[in-house]
């Protein structure tokens, strides 16, 4: 199963599941309809989109997730972020799920906000600049080229 935001998360998403595709029958997930048009013949579904602005709209984004995570039963869950992923690796750790977070290239300092939230419960983390790993958080490359 894979899940991003719309946006730069989602284009990282795609750049990472391409490697993936012929090996996994892969899951979408995302915040808005029209982005099923870019996985074309992939099983694709909507959350409520939300923000930190909106938060409340969370909880309805999380039961549905948790509801998709249970029906589709995905062998492990993969994000580049933001706040969705987040929010999908939280189910995926509740139903015992193998979990990974990507963090956005954008973050070329620190790691984000949910990718500081997601390591303290995914499987695995992973930053796209060497200078970001650590104990915990794994370079393995960047989404660019």
């Amino acid at each position: 199963m894979a899940i991003a935001s719309i946006g730069g998360h989602w284009i990282q998403l795609l750049r990472i599941t391409k490697a993936l595709d012929d090996t996994f029958d892969i899951v979408y997930i995302s915040t808005q309809q029209h982005l099923a048009g870019m996985v074309p013949g992939k099983t694709y579904h909507t959350i409520p989109d939300f923000s930190r602005w909106d938060a409340w709209r969370m909880v309805p984004a999380f039961f549905r997730m948790l509801r998709l995570i249970i029906r589709e039963k995905p062998q492990a869950i993969i994000t580049t972020g933001a706040a969705p992923g987040l929010i999908g690796l939280l189910a995926g750790w509740l139903t015992r799920r193998k979990t990974i977070w990507v963090d956005s290239l954008a973050n070329v300092e620190h790691l984000s906000a949910c990718g500081r939230i997601a390591s303290w419960f995914a499987t695995e983390i992973y930053t796209q600049w060497e200078d970001l790993a650590s104990r915990r958080v794994r370079f393995a490359g960047n989404t660019i080229g």
